[in-house]
């Protein structure tokens, strides 16, 4: 099941599947957040590399399979990255025998072409790993590729904040403001008016 959402409040989702992994829960959760600002570096060989790093350290023993391709690229002359479709194979394998939460938030950050071969990748993953249960986050524009790749996986969830929610976590923030004297009843009220519909039309964009 792939579950898709626009809204911030994933960390909530990640936190708490965290929370019970360490609280003795039977299963692992491995993460990664995308991040556009250093999207160049994010290539769906390094997000599953580091996904592969997650979850290997939970375990016992690694696996043997992985500790021979670490060491036959260490042998080549400057050392080189395991390929895509190894990491793939190797995820495969890992998972397959255990329960496993992937999570990626804000999917929509990775660059468009590089994000079709994620998915294409998160699907072979999946098909030998039944276990495996996978946590998307992006913005909307994206479930159609979500669709292509994942088609008959997906349950997808729109969280869209009210505006009552906005105002409230403001006004929380200001209350908590370590230099009241700076903010008087008219730039507040300016606050609550502006802040609110920005937020709105970035949600929906």
């Amino acid at each position: 099941m792939v579950l898709l959402t626009n809204s911030d409040g994933s960390s909530l989702v990640i936190d708490t599947l965290c929370d019970q992994a360490n609280g003795g829960g039977d299963f692992v959760v491995a993460c990664f957040y995308f991040d556009f600002a250093v999207h160049k570096e994010q290539s769906p060989t390094n997000v599953l590399g580091a996904l592969l790093k997650q979850v290997v350290r939970g375990l016992e023993k690694i696996p043997e399979e992985i500790v021979q391709a670490f060491e036959r690229q260490r042998r080549v002359i400057g050392g080189r990255g395991l390929r895509l479709s190894e990491i793939v194979k190797m995820l495969q394998n890992v998972l397959s025998s255990r329960r496993t939460y992937v999570c990626i938030d804000a999917l929509d950050e990775c660059v468009p072409h590089l994000r079709l071969t994620l998915l294409d990748s998160l699907r072979k993953i999946l098909d030998k790993s039944r276990g495996t249960r996978l946590f998307l986050t992006g913005r909307p524009h994206i479930q159609g590729e979500i669709d292509k790749y994942l088609c008959g996986r997906t349950s997808t969830v729109f969280i869209k904040p009210s505006t009552d929610d906005i105002i409230r976590y403001i006004r929380s923030r200001l209350s908590m403001d370590t230099t009241p004297d700076a903010m008087d009843g008219g730039l507040e009220a300016d606050i609550l008016r502006c802040v609110p519909n920005r937020v709105s039309e970035m949600y929906m964009n």
